[in-house]
């Protein structure tokens, strides 16, 4: 903030060298006028001084506050203007543009106490600089001492939670108070933004170690719901099974030739199943996977030669158990 009490320091090079200039041909004239008189002299310097100290600016995002004898007597600026030297005094130049002050609230206890660090920021302007000048001794630091102890006021209005999940309405209920107060400062907030909600690390592990376990807990409860789902489902399978023994030896021919045929691997089936495969299941398997007929007479012919040799060894081992 561009600000100094008094400024009237602020002199432009033009109007100091213009006064200084007039204040030299002035004082020429009046040496030949007055046959060079020493006094004449001096009253041009001064006079030409005095012309130079009347001349002041601002620049254009500013306002200059000019008093008279110590009461108010205006406002000027941006751009040139004049003033009475001795009696008239700059005491403030206001900067009219957005700006932006940093605050925070430290160790703060929200509403279920817990200690907090809260960063902030806001963003106002002087919409009257005649009300900031008259009205508060240090407009800014009047702003961030005020959003401090809004910001603290609000703090412990608020469960940690919604500090951290409800930034954007907490500023909007900051920039709400800070706005209210300030109108009669000649300031209007535009917003307030919420930058960091810094809790105790212990706090936050425990935190971190809560949301863990709840995730966790989630992702049990989705997979027991869908078991359950699953097994619903196999109890009406299982029960159109029942209905249609075809269907379930069809099923079974199925997963025979998915493990067998796309997988390439050996399966051991129980002998009841095998049993239900009879040659026409042999023949459509055999389809399914490619084989030859010479293959499929082969194999006939091999299980046919095995079922032979079993019974003739069951008729042996009946003749030598009668003969002994």
């Amino acid at each position: 903030m561009a600000r100094s009490s008094p400024t009237d320091t602020r002199y432009p090079i033009l109007a100091l060298t213009s006064g200084l200039a007039a204040g030299a041909v002035v004082g020429v004239v009046v040496m030949f006028v007055t046959s060079r008189s020493p006094v004449a002299i001096i009253a041009a310097v001064i006079a030409g001084a005095f012309v130079a100290s009347s001349i002041k600016y601002t620049d254009q995002w500013e306002k200059a506050v000019l008093l008279r004898l110590g009461r108010f007597k205006g406002l000027r600026g941006p751009g040139f203007f004049g003033v009475v030297p001795i009696l008239d005094r700059v005491s403030y130049h206001i900067d009219q543009r957005l700006r932006t002050s940093p605050f925070d609230a430290e160790s703060c206890l929200t509403r279920d106490t817990v200690p907090v660090d809260v960063d902030a920021i806001a963003f106002w302007v002087v919409y009257d600089a005649q009300q900031a000048a008259l009205e508060v001794q240090d407009y800014e630091q009047a702003v961030i001492l005020a959003a401090q102890s809004a910001l603290r006021d609000a703090i412990g209005k608020h469960d940690l939670a919604e500090l951290i999940q409800s930034r954007q309405e907490l500023g909007a209920g900051l920039r709400e108070a800070l706005d209210a107060k300030m109108h009669n400062w000649g300031i209007q907030v535009q917003s307030v933004e919420i930058r960091d909600v810094i809790i105790p690390e212990a706090l936050e592990e425990a935190m971190s170690r809560h949301a863990q376990a709840e995730r966790e807990r989630q992702a049990r409860i989705i997979l027991g719901t869908a078991e359950t789902e699953i097994a619903a489902k196999f109890v009406d399978a299982a029960g159109k099974y029942e209905q249609n023994p075809v269907a379930l030896q069809l099923r079974a021919m199925n997963m025979l030739y998915e493990s067998i045929v796309k997988r390439g691997s050996l399966m051991v089936v129980p002998s009841g199943l095998s049993d239900s495969l009879n040659l026409p299941g042999i023949l459509g398997l055999a389809g399914a996977g490619h084989l030859s007929d010479e293959d499929v007479d082969a194999g006939a012919g091999s299980s046919a030669a095995a079922a032979e040799r079993a019974r003739t060894s069951k008729r042996k081992d009946s003749g030598s158990g009668a003969s002994s």
